[in-house]
């Protein structure tokens, strides 16, 4: 009797106590951990066209036209910022907006490049677009210059073999390009014409072991009109 009395006192005592903590440990007061909160998607392009001209928007002057720049709403996402790069100067410039679509006054007659950051104001973590060329078209104008041409291989900062195939990509609104200038060095801006081709790529190209190369293509087009890519940069074994 004495026994069962005093195991009775002790459920009694004990129970409160376990109910305090399993109350403290499953409830977080509906707040969301890190953990909980998802990292936002990458949002996909819609307008202006990649690769196209772009003769849709307002006129504001001879040099000026308002282009209203719009994207898919990317999940868990909070806001964007539209990266856009002005590919005659590689002038970069980053514009808030807090919904899929934001008007610009830019440049007519000018190439431009642009992509979509997405931001959630729960994490740091971000997701980046794919970049889309364009080019805002002017008054006048019967033809526009190339894209920069874009450098496949190597990729920027990367490390290869030699002999390796340089391969690169280049496009343009009116697609008569007729030849590309590659450039090869040592020094940055490369100075030295590796090779003149129509193709897009220069295979087997024997270069010395643990150096430091800079590259870059100009492309030309059937009136004359060339554009300059950036300058490209790896390492060899």
């Amino acid at each position: 009797m004495i026994a069962n009395r005093y195991l009775r006192l002790s459920l009694f005592l004990l129970c409160p106590i376990l109910f305090s903590c399993s109350s403290s440990d499953g409830d977080n007061g509906g707040n969301e951990t890190p953990q909980d909160i998802l990292p936002p998607k990458a949002s996909v392009l819609f307008f202006p066209d990649k690769g196209e001209e772009c003769n849709q928007g307002d006129i504001i002057s001879a040099t000026q036209s308002r282009v209203t720049f719009e994207w898919e709403t990317s999940e868990n996402t909070d806001s964007y910022t539209l990266v856009l790069v002005n590919l005659k100067t590689n002038e970069t410039t980053e514009n808030e907006a807090p919904n899929n679509s934001l008007a610009l006054s830019i440049l007519r007659n000018t190439p431009y490049s642009w992509s979509i950051i997405s931001k959630s104001s729960g994490t740091a973590s971000t997701a980046t677009s794919e970049t889309w060329m364009f080019y805002n078209s002017g008054e006048g104008t019967e033809n526009y210059a190339p894209f920069p041409a874009e450098a496949v291989n190597p990729t920027m900062g990367a490390t290869v073999a030699s002999p390796t195939t340089l391969h690169w990509l280049g496009s343009d609104v009116d697609n008569d390009i007729v030849s590309y200038e590659l450039y090869l060095d040592t020094n940055n801006p490369p100075t030295k014409l590796l090779e003149t081709t129509a193709d897009t790529s220069l295979e087997n190209t024997a270069l010395s072991r643990n150096t430091v190369y800079f590259w870059r293509v100009k492309t030309i087009d059937a009136k004359g009109s060339s554009s300059q890519s950036p300058v490209f940069e790896f390492k060899t074994e």
